[in-house]
């Protein structure tokens, strides 16, 4: 059955945050399933998110909402188990909009995922993402 993998127990880090404003546009924002916040990175080349999960799981899909003109043009899923080293997972082009966008993942079985957001809509090369869910299955 699938559904989202990110839980309390995940451990996220970003690339940047504007301003530093961890409080308003913080990485906590990407899971807390609420409309009105968003994580916001600083401006810059390519942006990151990477989660560690508290067990192994497969990989099937990624979600990801952006706000239409902060978006990301092209994204890398890259995975590990345990001290390996990233491997590359996936490309996906999102969309410049505000939906909820939906991409298909290879069923990878990981730990480490991390997601590069490059080639950003935005002149600065910031990007805002609402609501970022990996779905799959938790592996025992």
């Amino acid at each position: 059955m699938t559904h989202n993998l990110v839980c309390p127990q995940t451990a996220s880090r970003v690339s940047s945050v504007l301003n530093r404003d961890t409080r308003q546009f913080g990485k906590k924002h990407l899971f807390d399933q609420r409309e009105e916040t968003c994580w916001t990175s600083d401006q810059g080349p390519s942006q990151w998110v990477l989660l560690e999960f508290p067990q192994r799981v497969r990989l099937s899909c990624l979600q990801l909402q952006f706000q239409g003109g902060f978006c990301s043009r092209r994204g890398r899923l890259h995975g590990a188990q345990g001290s390996e080293p990233l491997a590359g997972i996936a490309d996906f082009y999102p969309e410049d909009g505000n939906s909820l966008q939906t991409f298909p993942v290879p069923p990878a079985e990981v730990d480490r995922l991390r997601l590069t957001l490059e080639d950003a809509s935005d002149l600065f090369g910031r990007v805002v993402v609402y609501h970022l869910r990996v779905l799959g299955e938790k592996l025992a």
